[in-house]
């Protein structure tokens, strides 16, 4: 046999050309699928979105912004996650989703656990935000010390003291175990949760 290289590189573009039509034949159909189910995905994960919004805003009020902020993040991170391993398994990558998905929730189980004191602040900060006994502009006294309440967040409470110093308390510390001070020369009364 004798080497042509005219030939032989005209036999590899062929056949390269060959195998990239049949790719484009086969992997088309499913990249449309694909577009499909993001731009849908899109769509109804904005729907549902804008309407948890809506619904969260409608029953915690202006007051509790973070909460319905929190809730909205959490759920658009699971949707767009779930779409994630649908996408891989329609381009025929099962097993990696299942895998994503396993380690995935080894990984929140960590970071969980690694997060506690955190997540318990958060927890802690939506019972405060709930609760009508503990509204800004309220005098309270924590175990932490004593001031009026300024501000209420998801993860720590913001007391100012009679000396005008800022005490940030964390939700944890202040749902353990709080009381409520009446105004001035009024009986004081208990207001624990």
């Amino acid at each position: 046999m004798i080497f042509v290289p005219g030939a032989f590189v005209s036999d590899v573009a062929d056949t390269t050309v060959d195998r990239f039509a049949t790719w484009v034949e086969t992997s088309v159909p499913t990249l449309l699928r694909v577009l499909l189910v993001l731009f849908l995905a899109y769509l109804g994960i904005k729907l549902a979105l804008f309407v948890l919004r809506r619904v969260l805003g409608r029953l915690y009020g202006e007051r509790e912004a973070l909460v319905v902020d929190l809730a909205v993040t959490i759920v658009g991170i699971f949707l767009w996650f779930s779409v994630a391993l649908s996408i891989l398994s329609m381009l025929g990558m099962g097993e990696i989703a299942a895998s994503m998905g396993t380690t995935t929730g080894f990984v929140a189980l960590g970071v969980a656990y690694a997060l506690s004191e955190m997540i318990e602040d958060t927890v802690a900060g939506v019972y405060l935000l709930r609760d009508p006994d503990f509204e800004v502009g309220d005098r309270v006294v924590t175990e932490k010390g004593e001031g009026l309440v300024r501000s209420i967040e998801l993860r720590k409470c913001r007391l100012e003291q009679d000396d005008g110093s800022m005490l940030v308390v964390a939700n944890g510390d202040v749902e353990k175990k709080w009381t409520r001070k009446e105004a001035e020369g009024t009986a004081g009364s208990a207001a624990e949760p």
